[in-house]
């Protein structure tokens, strides 16, 4: 079937992001650590993170009760498990597997049952909770709208808890919404443009090329273009919001290209291979098409954040299961792309706080999920083992089960902000708060070159549809950021 320009550009659009910020960042030395040590050696061996997801599950499975979470020292590319106890016997199981035992004090029961409380008690706008294996606790979030008594009630869930269980910290601004992420895509809703990104291009289970973006985005409009007035080149197939955050989106071409690749900036492209868990500890890359290449580190899995809903006045949309990090985002990133260095597609940008210019946290929706409830591979088969890749449950790694915090209220988060994300102008999403975004007109995005940086994005057309070449020459001049 013949190739249509347009298609062309726009599979480019689904796989990265606009301009990159330090693209070099991407290309650290000793990326990947070969394991050394025998099955009986006490040295700990050395892991690439991608290994720890699996060995995690079957120390999980094996040392039941005892096992509390496990996490990675990117620094030392060690794997350190928490045990609960002081079983020699549990000790040297983790040892014989290469990992370093931690005795801690909260057993997983234990927290997945404070994650239950706070599903119960603490689901309003404004909070967010993940369990960070790093310390052994829950790790509670109010942003700057959880006042008077929301915070009072907050505080006194958190400490009916008992002590060393959970701690509570204000986060800077407010949990919302992002949209974009990869290049930018945008579609006509509610009378007004709505702008997103592509994160990953995928090929669909009836074999027709597709694209992973924001669930909130496939909600907010059914047809996407890559250019802001163009015609649809792509039409919604599947889109889950609230409970996950992914949608599936079918190039209306069939004969569109949509390579397997990130385009990170500075002439450099990162093929991406394969879906992966996200793994705490980990060093992770964003691009987003408001900000460019970010990266940072991942800090908690099966988070759940609860948003002021936009649809439900007054109402709290949940969102759970997803990647927390300490990387920063902007309005216009969502439904970006998540990856690691050696081509493992991570996550899809979701929502969070702060900004990347004083910092924050985002979150994540797992691309091991999306692919596993869409049918959808990804890569050169490399979608194909998302289930086994994602084995080891997020909760395995966690210490909560990801049932636990997934319960919070799915069906309220179905109206999170989709029109926050994705209905804001994209020179507004750039600097602009989740209510700037929602507010600005189809008009207003054509300044998305301004919001990453690129003067090709400028363009409404050369946003989407440039193959990430403009885009990657001024990123590369940029120096990276966290």
């Amino acid at each position: 079937m013949s190739h249509k320009r347009i298609p062309k550009r726009k599979a480019a659009i689904a796989v990265g992001s606009v301009a990159a910020l330090g693209a070099a960042a991407l290309l650290l030395p000793n990326a990947n650590a070969s394991q050394t040590g025998g099955a009986g050696d006490a040295t700990p061996k050395t892991f690439r993170a991608n290994d720890v997801p699996t060995l995690a599950s079957q120390l999980s499975s094996q040392l039941g009760g005892a096992y509390a979470g496990a996490y990675y020292d990117a620094g030392k590319k060690q794997m350190v498990v928490n045990m609960v106890g002081s079983d020699s016997n549990v000790a040297d199981a983790i040892t014989k597997a290469g990992a370093i035992p931690h005795q801690v004090r909260n057993s997983t029961a234990a927290l997945k049952a404070a994650a239950k409380t706070l599903r119960a008690k603490a689901t309003m706008p404004g909070t967010a909770w993940v369990v960070d294996p790093r310390t052994n606790e829950i790790k509670v979030s109010a942003d700057s709208t959880v006042s008077g008594s929301h915070w009072d009630s907050l505080q006194s869930t958190v400490k009916s808890l008992g002590s060393g269980v959970a701690t509570v910290k204000r986060s800077g601004g407010s949990f919302k919404t992002l949209v974009s992420g990869g290049d930018a895509i945008f579609a006509q809703a509610n009378g007004g443009g709505v702008r997103c990104s592509l994160g990953f291009n995928v090929t669909a289970s009836d074999g027709s090329p597709a694209f992973l973006t924001a669930g909130h985005c496939g909600v907010a409009a059914k047809q996407w273009s890559d250019s802001q007035n163009g015609q649809p080149v792509a039409t919604v197939d599947k889109a889950t919001f609230p409970g996950n955050d992914f949608s599936l989106v079918k190039y209306d071409d069939p004969g569109t290209q949509a390579p397997s690749e990130v385009n990170a900036g500075n002439g450099q492209t990162v093929q991406i291979t394969k879906a992966a868990d996200a793994v705490v500890g980990q060093q992770v890359f964003r691009m987003g098409s408001t900000t460019g290449l970010h990266n940072g580190t991942v800090t908690g899995l099966d988070a759940t954040v609860n948003f002021q809903s936009e649809t439900n006045p007054g109402g709290t949309d949940t969102v759970t299961g997803l990647i927390q990090t300490d990387v920063c985002a902007e309005a216009g990133d969502s439904g970006g792309s998540l990856f690691t260095q050696d081509g493992s597609a991570v996550g899809l940008t979701s929502g969070g706080s702060g900004d990347c210019k004083s910092g924050g946290e985002t979150f994540f929706q797992p691309v091991t999920a999306a692919l596993q409830a869409t049918g959808a591979t990804l890569g050169a088969g490399g979608g194909a083992g998302a289930g086994d890749q994602s084995g080891a449950g997020a909760g395995d790694q966690s210490g909560a089960g990801a049932g636990d915090q997934s319960g919070a209220g799915a069906g309220d988060q179905s109206g999170a902000g989709a029109g926050d994300q994705s209905g804001a102008g994209a020179g507004d999403q750039s600097g602009a708060g989740a209510g700037d975004q929602s507010g600005a007109g189809a008009g207003d995005q054509s300044g998305a070159g301004d919001q990453s940086g690129a003067g090709d994005q400028s363009g409404a057309g050369d946003q989407s549809g440039q193959s990430m070449g403009n885009g990657a020459s001024d990123g590369s001049a940029l120096t990276s950021g966290n």
